[in-house]
């Protein structure tokens, strides 16, 4: 017994040495469930990426064959929303999110939510569908639409 409990620990040891670094742990019970924590913090990173003007973690967040549709009902590509990012300063002090809903159907997952930039009159809510492509959820397609504060839906509706 001692045996096998010194060999799990040595694989946790092993497993844990090898993880990517700043890789977020899952500390819930099923793997639905781990997945949807990691697909919010993705929207978290997303956010935060815009704000900051962090090129390289957009370019790992969203796929090269991303499209967008915008507030306005523009349509985008990853290389749009790239060269957006480096001829604009974002506004954005900070971004509130509201809940977040999370749909995993195998390797496609659909996250929906609505946020609040600070400063802003209104509120946006939106839908992103990622693909877990070779083990990594990237994002592959986008809608957004603007909606009043005091409207901004709760998910799940």
């Amino acid at each position: 017994m001692k045996l096998l409990v010194g060999a799990l620990l040595t694989m946790w040891i092993g497993a844990t040495a090898l993880a990517e670094p700043g890789a977020p742990t899952c500390a819930v019970a099923t793997p639905g469930e781990c997945t949807a924590q990691a697909l919010k913090q993705l929207e978290r990173d997303w956010a935060a990426a815009l704000q900051t003007g962090d090129r390289d973690k957009l370019e790992r967040i969203v796929a090269d064959d991303w499209t967008g549709v915008d507030r306005e009902g523009r349509k985008e590509t990853k290389e749009q929303l790239l060269n957006q990012l480096k001829r604009t300063k974002s506004n954005m002090a900070s971004v509130e999110f509201g809940p977040m809903d999370v749909k995993v159907l195998g390797d496609v997952a659909v996250v929906q939510g609505s946020d609040i930039e600070t400063g802003s009159s209104d509120g946006e809510i939106w839908t992103d569908v990622f693909a877990n492509r070779s083990g990594k959820w990237v994002a592959v397609r986008s809608q957004s639409a603007r909606a009043a504060v005091d409207s901004r839906p709760r998910w799940p509706i």
